[in-house]
């Protein structure tokens, strides 16, 4: 079993740093995916309400032996509910659904601009957390002039970004930003959604040399740049061997020959012009 480190947050809470993300785990799978991964050591759970499994999630956390305290469960609002008041019904529905009194992390899903509502949503986030219903409060897919933005008209800092990253879109300015703010930074596709970087020359030369596979090594570059992040896995190899990546570390040649794959190309759509009609 491998329980991974916790990262504070900038409101004194803290985060697995690694989490099993559910985007595409359908209903029928939750329930063995998540007792697996809770065997192999995860303590965090990254779901959202357009995922449309926070139900079965619920149901597999009613199930689980693991004190509710020692599970850290993410959950999104989906842009169709943006707005103060959207938001606060949309949680309502996120924690029924989940069954719980009270999520550790809740994210604007969008900034989805177009819409002009990012700002009412955070400070409905900002409400929520006030209450305790949240522990802490966060945004996905923000980039650096939404955070401004946002900082600039709350006074209100986000704990965590959730960005797509990984070594073929390594965010560096971005993640400048985060640390000059404070701003955690969690990964979402920190695998590239298994695609060619697995496939790489590089990770698989450093795997080679580690003795372990292209996708542990990919992790751990995460792990090793002091990021939170969500890997999906389903099945109990590909979950065992994500949970496998705390008793190694990289050499800086191997995080410098990982730096070299960075394309500055991103595999999901753009958050500047994301269209709220998009799931």
């Amino acid at each position: 079993m491998s329980t991974a480190p916790l990262l504070f947050l900038n409101d004194g809470n803290r985060i697995p740093q690694l989490g099993l993300g559910t985007w595409q785990v359908l209903d029928r799978q939750v329930s063995e995916t998540l007792g697996t991964a809770f065997n192999a050591g995860y303590r965090s759970i990254d779901t959202a309400a357009i995922y449309n499994n926070e139900t079965a999630i619920g149901e597999a956390l009613c199930r689980c032996s693991i004190p509710r305290e020692q599970i850290f469960i993410t959950t999104k609002v989906w842009n169709s509910d943006q707005g103060f008041d959207n938001t606060l019904k949309a949680f309502d529905k996120s924690l029924a659904r989940l069954g719980l009194d009270y999520a550790d992390l809740y994210l604007i899903h969008w900034p989805a601009p177009a819409l002009g509502r990012y700002v009412d949503t955070w400070r409905a986030l900002i409400r929520l957390r006030q209450e305790g219903r949240v522990r802490s409060i966060g945004v996905s897919n923000f980039n650096i002039a939404h955070l401004q933005h946002l900082i600039d008209e709350t006074g209100v800092t986000p704990a965590i970004n959730q960005i797509e990253l990984h070594p073929q879109f390594a965010q560096t300015e971005l993640r400048a930003f985060h640390a000059g703010h404070g701003i955690r930074t969690e990964s979402s596709s920190p695998l590239a959604q298994g695609g060619a970087v697995l496939k790489s020359a590089v990770p698989a030369r450093i795997a080679r040399k580690h003795g372990r596979t292209p996708a542990q090594i990919i992790l751990r570059w995460h792990i090793e740049l002091g990021l939170a992040a969500t890997p999906k896995a389903t099945t109990p190899e590909h979950i065992h061997e994500n949970a496998g990546i705390f008793d190694f570390k990289l050499d800086p040649a191997d995080i410098a020959a990982l730096g070299t794959l960075d394309t500055g190309r991103r595999l999901g759509p753009n958050p500047d012009t994301f269209s709220p009609s998009v799931s």
